[in-house]
């Protein structure tokens, strides 16, 4: 079976991106921003995605195109003879199924809200009653399974195309959509008046603010943020490098696609912080700032339905991007277990992520009496926690050691392979970082996830 192409470059830094970009950037960025100190916070998030995110990202963008296979095959074609390596092949399209499990219930949510908005169904609603209106969502489990089940066939249509005519040209326009809404609400929140205290709390750096917050407790926060918002870990990049040619470097076009997936999440924080400030809202409010503060905000704007309509499809868009393309790596994993072709692997995914999907939803209200981890929990919860404090950071490091380890893949071949190309190349000075410091930081990552957690 002769393996698919992307069409173009760009088509393959949007839909990495689009993978990469999801409703952490757009969401939880913000409010992290704002319970971490402001300004200070960005810059260490950027410090740490460049010391930690890309050099993972171009591991398995490297994986994927020296196999020209999908997660779960790869390690066969890369690993050593009699090794295992492969198992973490098994468990990456585990992380990819539960991810989808929990991650298209809240991209129904924000779909859900965008019909809702733009159908001017608040208009007219106090603010207790917007308020009310997404626990009443978690409540109807009807509209809850519907908007779910509406995601993912979205996702197997899109997906049972060709690649180039299926997912490449939708995620290219759906992408392009995505940054031109967000630069149109950026320069809208920037002009709000009262929103130019947001734009001092975001982009000027306090030292008080971040003492005040606490050094470790900072650092810590910025480098989770810039580890789990590139989604790596279960072969989700990998895939995109399994599709793309040998005429540019992987470190290059893994620091493109950083990049992009940072304009998203400041150019996110340009929307928030001054809203925020010009409404006297607090920032870090979490789920409450998107569904209960936002609407409350555009539902007494002059225009405020189209505003809010707007939000809501950038919204959707950022979630929908990120469902297009860990789909799309379930499909070429299932292909290459099974040997079926395209149309019948979204089929069957399509099928088994609806019934996958339906104890999360149901866990809000029909199931809502299963709390994994006490009072207040939900199935959510649980399957947001296997994938982000465990497949993540484990899978990272497995990646990151099968490709500067001697029982692995090597450093000589990673490195061949990762400078195939123009464009800028991993250097000799960089095989003691990824080898000795890279797997410790990840380390750290990964207990301090579990510990923060926990406690």
């Amino acid at each position: 079976m002769e393996r698919e192409r992307l069409g173009s470059r760009i088509g393959f830094i949007l839909l990495s991106a689009g993978c990469a970009i999801g409703i952490g950037n757009v969401w939880k960025f913000p409010y992290i921003t704002g319970q971490n100190g402001g300004a200070i916070f960005v810059l260490l998030y950027l410090l740490f995605l460049v010391a930690l995110g890309i050099p993972v990202m171009a591991m398995e963008f490297s994986l994927g195109r020296a196999s020209q296979k999908s997660p779960v095959r790869m390690y066969h074609v890369l690993e050593p003879k009699g090794s295992k390596w492969h198992l973490h092949g098994y468990a990456a399209l585990l992380g990819n199924y539960v991810l989808l499990m929990c991650y298209t219930c809240i991209a129904g949510w924000m779909v859900q809200y965008f019909f809702n908005t733009a159908t001017g169904s608040f208009v007219g609603l106090s603010s207790t009653d917007i308020a009310a209106r997404f626990p009443a969502l978690l409540a109807d489990a009807k509209s809850m399974a519907l908007y779910t089940l509406l995601v993912i066939a979205i996702a197997a249509v899109v997906c049972s195309f060709s690649l180039q005519k299926g997912l490449e040209r939708v995620t290219k326009y759906m992408m392009l959509a995505l940054l031109s809404i967000m630069i149109v609400l950026a320069i809208h929140s920037c002009t709000l008046e009262g929103g130019m205290e947001g734009l001092k709390f975001y982009l000027l750096p306090d030292w008080d603010r971040f003492v005040e917050a606490g050094v470790v407790n900072v650092m810590a926060a910025a480098m989770n943020q810039a580890f789990f918002t590139l989604s790596l870990g279960i072969g989700s990049m990998a895939i995109f490098g399994s599709y793309l040619g040998k005429e540019r470097t992987l470190l290059g076009e893994a620091t493109n696609v950083g990049l992009l997936d940072t304009f998203v999440a400041i150019t996110a924080g340009l929307i928030i912080f001054p809203a925020c400030s010009a409404y006297g809202v607090e920032a870090d409010s979490g789920q409450g700032l998107v569904f209960v503060t936002l609407p409350n905000i555009f539902n007494n704007l002059p225009g405020g339905v189209v505003w809010g309509s707007l939000f809501f499809l950038f919204m959707s868009f950022a979630a929908l991007s990120t469902v297009f393309a860990v789909f799309e790596n379930i499909v070429a994993c299932t292909r290459d277990l099974f040997g079926w072709n395209r149309r019948k692997a979204c089929a069957i995914n399509c099928i088994a992520l609806m019934a996958l999907s339906m104890p999360c939803v149901l866990g809000h209200n029909i199931l809502s009496f299963i709390q994994p981890f006490g009072e207040g929990s939900s199935i959510m919860d649980l399957e947001d926690f296997l994938v982000n404090n465990l497949l993540l950071p484990i899978g990272s490091l497995v990646f990151v050691v099968f490709c500067v380890s001697r029982r692995g893949w090597g450093w000589d071949k990673f490195v061949a392979e990762a400078n195939t190309g123009k464009g800028p190349k991993v250097q000799k000075w960089m095989r003691l970082y990824m080898t000795y410091v890279l797997p410790v930081i990840i380390a750290v990552v990964l207990v301090l996830g579990l510990y923060n957690f926990f406690k």
